[in-house]
């Protein structure tokens, strides 16, 4: 066997797209259940699946498979045409809504969606009564555009639904692309939003190629494989463009979110350390817990220990230690997150005195809303030990060259 005719018998220009929509479906399939009523994500999700019914009916054992069971040589044809053309429909309405704004109750978006459903309904309709009209008894699985491209009705239902379909590839590209040159639109929107362009894009070759195979064989040549060969293909990866698309900006949100957090998690731990340290305590690890629901309990817990230690905080230190950062040369931001932890450092200091002696315990009671505002740059800041011991130094020296009254 030829390595050309495995790769035919394995139709991978028809299953690889269907996994990959299968696969954008499943990532999909969580937020469409559980928030329902959003009826974008409930036209993302039908619209999902509408092509990965193209692909999976168009694939040459699906068509044989369909034909056999019906017992209606070719059925598979206006089935196959009815699923593109309803998905054609989908996603002017898709892109509309998700452009405009789902909650857009306009006359004119009314108007605009009731001709698309009217439009693209009639043409479903039309096709399949010129496949009754038609005489196609002769099985035809990978070539039937061509095959019947100059038989009566057969011929009109080929064009009908290459036109429906042109014409959406075309106005969806175009709301697509000026959607992209606007400003202010999140990076992973955009990146989505350009899959989209290019794989609407690819399908107009698609519709290129099959039209040209199909004028050909009305003049009387033979351009088959633009259509056998080439537009399977280039279908494929518009298919695979398009999920990639519709994946982006959800998926690329969420990732980034996800990433966020753990890096907030993981900013945390030099503070969490410290805190810990005092106290002793620790938060419960928890193998099932969120990464969201961790960092709000490392966050909780170096709060609560700050609050425990706010009494032995020295204001005056705090004052000082920020002096002497800027002193040093570092801007207001990081002069303050230093000084919080000279501060902190000093009060644990104290607290540990205190234990060894009760009666020295202090009764302060700062305001700390400032640092528990602060944490995480706190934390990053008490990597940086050399900045630590020369902003405490310096404080220190400034402390002792005030005269005692």
């Amino acid at each position: 066997m030829s390595p050309s005719s495995f790769f035919d018998d394995l139709y991978i220009s028809f299953w690889i797209p269907t996994a990959v929509l299968a696969v954008a479906l499943a990532i999909k399939l969580p937020s469409i259940v559980k928030l329902w009523k959003d009826p974008l994500l409930r036209a993302v999700g039908g619209l999902l699946v509408l092509a990965c019914g193209v692909f999976v009916f168009a694939a040459p054992p699906t068509i044989a498979w369909t034909n056999r069971v019906t017992g209606v040589p070719n059925i598979s044809a206006p089935v196959v045409y009815s699923l593109l053309t309803a998905f054609c429909g989908s996603c002017l309405l898709l892109i509309a809504a998700w452009r405009n704004g789902i909650s857009d109750r306009s006359e004119a978006t009314r108007r605009i969606t009731r001709w698309v459903v009217i439009l693209y309904s009639g043409v479903i309709i039309a096709l399949w009564v010129l496949f009754a009209l038609a005489d196609v008894h002769q099985e035809r699985r990978r070539d039937l555009d061509t095959y019947y491209a100059t038989t009566a009705f057969m011929r009109e239902e080929i064009l009908l639904y290459l036109l429906a379909h042109t014409v959406a590839c075309l106005i969806t590209a175009k709301l697509i692309w000026n959607w992209v040159r606007t400003d202010g639109l999140d990076v992973w929107l955009r990146g989505g939003l350009m899959c989209l362009g290019v794989g609407y894009a690819l399908n107009l070759i698609f519709d290129g190629a099959k039209l040209t195979a199909v004028v050909a064989r009305w003049t009387g040549h033979d351009l088959d494989w633009l259509s056998t060969s080439l537009a399977p293909p280039v279908a494929c990866l518009s298919a695979i463009l398009i999920a990639v698309g519709f994946i982006l900006p959800h998926g690329g949100q969420y990732l980034r979110r996800r990433a966020r957090t753990r890096l907030s998690h993981w900013r945390l731990r030099s503070l969490y350390l410290l805190t810990r340290a005092v106290g002793g305590d620790r938060v419960p690890f928890e193998l099932r817990a969120t990464p969201e629901l961790r960092l709000t309990r490392r966050e909780t817990f170096i709060r609560d220990e700050l609050l425990h230690l706010a009494r032995h905080i020295d204001e005056d230190l705090n004052r000082r230690a920020y002096d002497s950062a800027v002193g040093l040369g570092h801007e207001a931001g990081r002069a303050k997150s230093l000084a919080h932890v000279v501060t902190i450092q000093d009060a644990i200091e104290t607290k540990r005195q205190c234990r060894k002696d009760a009666a020295s315990a202090p009764l302060n009671s700062p305001d700390i809303e400032d640092l528990l505002g602060e944490i995480e740059a706190v934390s990053r800041a008490l990597r940086h030990t050399d900045d630590i011991r020369a902003v405490r130094e310096l404080a220190a020296a400034a402390a002792e060259s005030v005269p005692a009254t």
